[in-house]
């Protein structure tokens, strides 16, 4: 029987046509964060989820991924879907090669499951510490699954909000000094981009990169960050403006360890819907070289994600 389920009032669907981006991404390039909602009659929302979203399917997303250009995705599981991993993997398992995965899991998993996950293109775990969204998971239990998880190349992403870093601190320096591991940061650790670049609370993210050198980030999301939103200034776009500091000194001072993606389809919002079109073009704000966005876009993720290709190196040379 298939289930239905009713989107979280006032929670907005993503955009149904975007604007084509005036910005041309280079060749090869990857969105390296997106999602896929079920579609819940196929692949049912966790029971334990905070929100229901609306449908967002693998279809769309590969459809969005030619529209703006780009080669590859990124596909991180929904909180939405718990630990279920069923939908995203159908995702990779459609994509043609195209695409890998973020998987969340449990320590219940086994060792076959996570072998058959690393075959449909798997290659990390996230570890949610907003507390809005989902309930911790216990410090013991990330460190057994990452331990669990490093024979098979895997690297951990955390995403957690910038006021909280200070509480987090001593268990994420423990993570990034005993695992040999790449930790990735979705977004910048939200920063409040109503305070100073250069202020105490995005010292200290930045700090955590610099004193951690296998730490690197997503510079995304400048939808869920900007207080001054996508707003026009003299005739000319400037979306996401108040956000471009932030992400821009991440991507100049960390230029080998920064990724970017969509975040389509944007769960969670509720005062605006974002054009993925302007945050293609958003890009040149924070990655002001050709040499930048070739590293932001295809270099980086290239060596993440599809190590084993050589194909993307070799068109540099």
């Amino acid at each position: 029987m298939k289930m239905e389920f009713q989107k979280t009032p006032g929670w907005l669907d993503w955009y149904a046509v975007p604007s084509a981006p005036t910005f041309k991404v280079p060749v090869g390039s990857v969105d390296a964060h997106c999602h896929v909602f079920g579609p819940g009659a196929e692949f049912p929302f966790a029971p334990e989820r905070k929100y229901t979203p609306c449908d967002a399917s693998k279809q769309q997303l590969y459809a969005l991924r030619d529209h703006l250009g780009f080669a590859r995705n990124v596909v991180v599981q929904a909180t939405c879907h718990g630990a279920d991993n069923r939908a995203m993997v159908d995702a990779l398992e459609n994509s043609a090669g195209r695409a890998r995965g973020i998987a969340t899991v449990r320590r219940t998993v086994t060792d076959q499951e996570l072998q058959a996950m690393h075959a449909a293109g798997v290659r990390g775990v996230r570890f949610n510490f907003v507390k809005r969204l989902v309930d911790f998971t216990p410090k013991d239990e990330l460190m057994e699954i990452a331990a669990r998880i490093a024979p098979l190349g895997w690297h951990v992403v955390i995403y957690f909000e910038a006021v909280d870093l200070p509480e987090l601190w001593d268990f994420f320096t423990a993570i990034c000094d005993n695992l040999a591991t790449t930790i990735v940061v979705d977004h910048m650790g939200r920063p409040d981009v109503s305070k100073p670049v250069d202020g105490p609370e995005f010292e200290l993210f930045v700090k955590f990169m610099r004193d951690h050198p296998n730490v690197w980030s997503k510079v995304s999301c400048p939808e869920r960050l900007s207080v001054t939103g996508p707003k026009a200034l003299h005739g000319e776009q400037h979306a996401y403006r108040d956000v471009v500091p932030f992400a821009r000194r991440i991507v100049e001072t960390f230029p080998d360890r920064v990724l970017w993606g969509t975040d389509w389809p944007h769960p969670n919002l509720k005062d605006h819907m974002p054009d993925d079109g302007l945050l293609v073009d958003f890009i040149p704000h924070i990655a002001v070289t050709p040499e930048l966005q070739r590293k932001l876009l295809v270099d980086n993720p290239m060596s993440l994600y599809w190590p084993e290709e050589r194909k993307w190196k070799e068109e540099k040379l």
